[in-house]
């Protein structure tokens, strides 16, 4: 007979040597044998080893027999009994098999295959049934550890088992629902999606969207068919797992992308709205100086620039809400003060629509924010209050101290100390479809030239540059409140800006050779028609390839006056061709975005800019 792989061990007792003997080699040509003289040794071996697959084990002995030893055997070791006995004693072979769970006697003397078949079919059982009982244990342990509610049932539907997040869920104890269908236990089940996997038998995902008291919750459920010997399915295999979490992070990570995709957009546009505001702007400035004393048409040309100077806030604005503005940048500052500088902008915006309230913590914790965004924004969810209230309502605003013991998944914030700031309406407040869509970019139920649907997405988008959140309670005929929390911040002591010298002055005034490098004639003529004004010598060119030639032809220059966008080399490329044979050119780079990143040894200039702004901008050139 074939031999069973990894030798399993097996243990003889006997107290005759011969037996002991004969018996070894009997099985060690298909097993590791070990032997004991006596019931006493052996159990002594059985606590060392624990491997032993099968006992043989004579039944008269004369310190203890065979079935003592086994019954006490049972208790140390799961190995196969066989009992070998030389008398026709049948009360010996029951008490072996009462009390020592033997499998199998043999009678002395026995037969040597007969024996040897036994003793293999033995340690074959030992194996499965170990194999067996490790199969369970790691299912016993997967559905008590397992992250989900996990439950097996039958093909009626009945649960055969359930762990205990599934019974935790349907409020039973892990046993008492086994027997049951899921709708006899109050639970809600599946049953379509049961009857598809049954008839398919194939795995079936279903994602369940449910409103619950704390909110949405989604649940993923994983219907896993389980067939027998013939291929037929007996049982299902329901896991449940809540992705939540999972959801809202897909849900954040997918209004990401859009707001960065807008992003680049306003990006673009505001590029070349900055271009046509400098040409607007600049001309009206130099038409001014060359008017005299024309006091109606002087007042014209102020009004146009204060309408250019506007549009340039509003691209401002819209490069905020593209993550591409530096604005005054994020600073340390006392949000009450803000709020309350903001009050008489949010009143006289609001014009009497609603009544408004204002309850702002004297105490109210310091934030590191954009405080041109957070007055845009309060100003944005005010208008969006009003809005919601076409009869007239109340609008409170508040603000107020809150600390967070635990982060909160839900919201995406970390624990900590954060200023909330809260506008409230008293309004109609919105379906949970509307709810869902609020925050995606030009989403709006105005009416047609009410709304551009970018106030919630702006104020959103805000949040989260500050490291806060933005959350929004809504229910219809309950009115709405926005929250924006923001993360405190310790004041920071500041220091006055710099200020020009009468020297650094000087310099900008001083008459100076510059090449004005710009594809855009508009621009490019105002620029040149600034700096003349000031007594300087000006070359223009139209392009990188040909100011670089203009270089060569008519330098030296004592500076050069750079676009950073222009086709083909942009102002970083111009600059390094430019001091590429060692020439120390100062260069100014003017541009209307607000991501461009210049060595240190450029100077920076924003679009649009007045001829004030580009005087300092020669000063520091000219001082580096």
């Amino acid at each position: 007979m074939t031999a069973l792989s990894d030798n399993p061990l097996i243990l003889l007792v006997d107290d005759e040597p011969d037996i002991l003997v004969a018996l070894e080699d009997l099985l060690e040509d298909s097993f590791q044998v070990m032997a004991a003289h006596g019931g006493a040794e052996a159990l002594e071996i059985l606590v060392r080893e624990p491997d032993v697959a099968v006992i043989v084990s004579d039944q008269r002995m004369p310190e203890m027999t065979g079935d003592v030893f086994l019954s006490q055997a049972r208790g140390l070791s799961e190995a196969e009994a066989i009992l070998l006995t030389g008398y026709a004693d049948l009360s010996s072979v029951t008490a072996a098999l009462n009390k020592g769970g033997i499998v199998g006697y043999a009678a002395k003397p026995w037969d040597p295959e007969a024996l040897r078949a036994m003793v293999i079919a033995a340690a074959e059982r030992h194996r499965l049934r170990r194999a067996l009982n490790e199969e369970r244990s790691l299912l016993r342990g997967l559905m008590a550890h397992l992250p989900a509610a996990v439950a097996v049932k039958d093909r009626e539907g009945r649960f055969v088992r359930i762990n205990e997040r599934k019974a935790l869920a349907l409020g039973l104890g892990s046993e008492t629902g086994v027997g049951r269908t899921e709708s006899e236990v109050g639970g809600l089940g599946r049953p379509d999606a049961e009857a598809q996997a049954l008839a398919q038998g194939e795995t079936v995902e279903v994602l369940d969207e449910r409103e619950t008291e704390v909110g949405t919750q989604w649940l993923e459920t994983a219907i896993v068919p389980v067939h027998d010997y013939a291929g037929e399915v007996r049982h299902l295999v329901v896991v449940e797992r809540d992705v939540t979490d999972e959801k809202l992070a897909e849900m954040h990570l997918r209004q990401s992308d859009k707001l960065r995709a807008l992003g680049t957009l306003a990006g673009g546009v505001a590029h070349d709205f900055n271009n046509l505001l400098t040409a607007i702007i600049g001309s009206l400035e130099l038409a001014t100086r060359r008017l005299g004393d024309e006091a109606a048409v002087r007042r014209y040309l102020d009004n146009a620039t204060l309408a250019a100077q506007k549009g340039a806030t509003l691209t401002q604005r819209l490069l905020g809400f593209s993550r591409q503005t530096e604005s005054r940048g994020a600073e340390v500052v006392d949000l009450a003060e803000i709020l309350s500088q903001t009050k008489d902008l949010v009143e006289r915006t609001l014009g009497g629509g609603a009544r408004i309230s204002w309850d702002l913590a004297d105490d109210l914790w310091w934030s590191a924010i954009e405080p041109d965004q957070f007055e845009l924004a309060i100003l944005n969810l005010s208008v969006n209050a009003r809005d919601a209230m076409p009869d007239g309502g109340r609008i409170t605003i508040s603000a107020w101290n809150q600390t967070l013991g635990a982060p909160d998944p839900k919201l995406d914030l970390s624990a900590g100390d954060y200023a909330v700031i809260s506008v409230h309406d008293t309004g109609a407040g919105m379906t949970p479809e509307v709810l869902a869509r609020v925050l995606e970019p030009f989403f709006t139920t105005k009416p047609v030239g009410k709304g551009t649907g970018l106030g919630l997405p702006m104020a959103y988008g805000f949040a989260q540059r500050s490291g806060g959140a933005l959350e929004i309670c809504s229910e219809p005929g309950q009115g709405t409140e926005v929250k924006i929390y923001l993360p405190r911040a310790l004041p920071e002591a500041t220091e006055p800006p710099p200020t020009l010298d009468e020297g650094q002055a000087d310099q900008a005034r001083s008459g100076r050779r510059i090449l004005v490098v710009d594809d855009e004639a508009p621009v490019r003529a105002v620029t040149a028609g600034f700096l003349r004004d000031c007594g300087h010598q000006v070359v223009e060119a139209d392009g990188a390839e040909s100011a670089l030639a203009l270089l060569a032809e008519q330098g030296p220059f004592d500076l050069a006056l750079v676009d950073f966008a222009m086709p083909g080399v942009n102002g970083v490329d111009f600059a390094k061709r430019a001091r590429a044979g060692g020439a120390d050119l100062p260069i100014i780079l003017i541009t209307g975005y607000f991501d461009v990143e210049v060595p240190a040894d450029i100077t920076l200039v924003h679009k649009p800019f007045s001829n004030a702004t580009l005087q300092a901008a020669l000063s520091r050139a000219w001082a580096q």
